[in-house]
């Protein structure tokens, strides 16, 4: 129909190591993203971030597919999918050219030509880079530059984050999504993506880190004065606290994720010494048997201590340790476990809070749109928007450059057929 504007639709898709979750948003002409579908699917192929059973994650990936085209009326062809994994690694990169144009003016040939230069680094064989981020760039030795386009020099340095994935990983993801009918648009950081949906511009200024618990890895992403300054996959979460308890109650996994969630908590100190749990109450197929709720207490607290522990230890690698005036932002099912700000504040040092997506509304539940354990895939629709916006920069700078080339053109013909 003429005059009818077509929405415009971003997709985010995160394939963790015990769901998947999708999510579809519109873009509003506010520039704020409304969510009007949303998928969940269990998935149990794979481990650490990778791929053990491909069919099922491919099954997995089309039944959350199917229940977010089912509640947004719209059928999904492509999407920004999360990568994850204790395969995945982070490093910093320095890129430096000499300026392209004879005047000396930067422009943003100069700077993707820099940034293709801090992709020049030494890297295991077998390996991919996914991300090269920039956090400043360096013209003639004057540091701290954010957007050196227009600027003047002769020579141009960047400093970048480069995130990279074992070839494998990358492969086997990107067989699986296709496999399952879709379309990747990009390949994004799952840290990344949560941090673009949880963190303000004011905390990404004055220093944040984003505490991602999922299943079975813990994601990490610091960033300060605008860019991120740090990122790592840590290869512990949630799904090793619920192993710690079946081990511990001697009991199948199913019951220990019961347990967890019905009963679990990370301060032991404020469980009563007498309260018990009866299995039977869970599972009414078992012989009554009562245990300590202090001690799946305990068993969850040494878990949890263990991943904070690694997360401070991060923290201290880059000098942040207790230094982040914006603290800590916890995501992924693990941050639901009661008890985790204070344990995390205790031993991280730092505010601590649970992420809330600020950015996003929607038609759909807004308790479901708060949960944590969408947070990544909300990210994901955002970080697509940002991409969206940028290649229609970059298609309305073309066409004025077109404009401007046809005018020239329409001269040079006058001249010839006065």
């Amino acid at each position: 129909m003429a005059g009818t504007t077509k929405k415009q639709i971003v997709v985010g898709v995160d394939i963790g190591n015990t769901k998947v979750c999708t999510i579809i948003g519109e873009k509003m002409s506010d520039g704020t993203l409304e969510i009007i579908g949303a998928g969940l699917a269990p998935v149990s192929g794979l481990r650490r971030g990778t791929i053990v059973d491909i069919d099922e994650v491919i099954t997995a990936i089309s039944s959350s597919l199917e229940e977010a085209e089912r509640m947004s009326g719209i059928p999904i062809e492509k999407a920004y999918v999360s990568i994850s994994g204790s395969n995945v690694f982070s490093t910093s990169s320095r890129g430096v050219i000499a300026i392209g144009r004879a005047d000396g003016e930067i422009t943003k040939e100069d700077v993707a030509r820099a940034l293709e230069a801090a992709r020049a680094i030494s890297l295991p064989p077998n390996r991919d880079i996914i991300h090269v981020i920039p956090r400043s760039f360096i013209v003639d030795g004057q540091e701290e530059i954010r957007d050196p386009v227009g600027m003047t020099g002769v020579r141009l340095e960047v400093d970048a984050h480069v995130v990279s994935a074992s070839t494998p990983t990358v492969k086997n993801l990107l067989k699986c999504a296709y496999q399952a009918g879709l379309d990747v648009e990009e390949l994004v950081l799952s840290s990344l993506a949560s941090a673009r949906a949880l963190f303000s511009g004011k905390q990404k200024e004055i220093g944040v880190m984003l505490l991602d618990i999922g299943g079975g890895t813990t994601d990490i992403a610091v960033f300060e004065e605008g860019e991120v300054l740090h990122t790592a996959v840590l290869p512990v979460g949630a799904c090793h606290v619920t192993n710690d308890i079946a081990i511990g109650l001697r009991t199948s996994i199913d019951i220990a994720e019961k347990v967890k969630i019905d009963y679990g908590t990370a301060l032991p100190a404020l469980v009563p010494e007498r309260e018990v749990i009866d299995i039977s109450e869970i599972d009414p197929t078992l012989e009554p048997t009562k245990i300590s709720r202090r001690y799946v207490a305990e068993i969850i607290e040494a878990r949890m201590i263990e991943i904070l522990v690694m997360a401070r230890d991060e923290l201290k690698k880059i000098g942040r340790d207790g230094l982040l005036p914006a603290g800590v932002v916890l995501s992924g099912g693990g941050s639901k476990i009661p008890g985790i700000i204070d344990l995390a504040k205790d031993n991280l040092r730092l505010p601590v809070q649970v992420g809330i997506p600020y950015e996003a509304k929607g038609i759909i539940d807004k308790e479901k749109i708060d949960d944590p354990v969408y947070s990544t895939a909300i990210g994901l629709a955002l970080w697509g928007m940002d991409s969206e916006r940028g290649k229609e920069r970059f298609m309305t700078n073309l066409m004025e450059g077109l404009k401007g080339f046809r005018g020239i053109f329409s001269k040079i013909k006058s001249s010839f057929f006065k």
